[in-house]
């Protein structure tokens, strides 16, 4: 009895971190689309019901990943930071976002193509919802103050530029990613031009 309430103790000590990093290291080897909760059990001596306690489902788990990389984000800024040109503060606050899932790029991305994947409807409304709220901690990171419709335009612009670059970055091979900071400093120069002919 004294052995299994000491298992049972040290089962109960799983935290939802430790399943996370054991998820994202087996999916580096067998890929997203085939993680099974039971080897993340095993994988971590625990059971799928000290599983389900942290996780309903894989997706919760990548969503827990996913709040990680927005937590890093949001981290707090170097002093000086509010002084920088706004293009420069976006360029800094949306590469530290990409910076932290670059740890594991192709298991984030298999991660967007499950949710995105045909049979998953019910995915697809939370996915909108959890952009369009990306992109409003990314101005709030970023310290934009626009009102009206300035506020407008720069939402949809900074929409369609996440996406964009999403679509960069899932293919970018180069070291340190230096072909999505190429393509978003370009584009964030190509935004500012047009903001500034629209908002003199």
């Amino acid at each position: 009895m004294a052995s299994r309430s000491k298992n049972s103790q040290k089962k109960s000590k799983v935290s939802a971190q430790q399943i996370l990093t054991a998820t994202l290291l087996r999916a580096e080897t067998v890929g997203w689309q085939n993680i099974r909760l039971h080897d993340i059990a095993d994988d971590l001596g625990t059971s799928l019901t000290i599983i389900k306690e942290h996780f309903r489902d894989t997706d919760a788990i990548a969503n827990a990943w996913f709040l990680k990389s927005l937590d890093a984000m949001l981290a707090p800024t170097h002093k000086g930071f509010r002084d920088l040109p706004p293009k420069q503060r976006l360029f800094l606050v949306f590469m530290r976002w990409l910076d932290t899932m670059a740890a594991h790029r192709r298991v984030t991305v298999e991660m967007i193509r499950t949710k995105l994947y045909l049979g998953h409807p019910h995915h697809w409304v939370p996915l909108v919802f959890n952009l369009s709220r990306l992109v409003q901690w990314i101005r709030e990171a970023a310290f934009l103050d626009a009102q009206g419709r300035q506020r407008q335009i720069e939402e949809i612009g900074l929409t369609a530029l996440v996406v964009t670059t999403l679509g960069v970055w899932a293919q970018d091979q180069s070291k340190d990613q230096d072909r999505t900071r190429r393509f978003f400093q370009n584009r964030l120069e190509t935004g500012d031009r047009i903001m500034s002919r629209l908002f003199r």
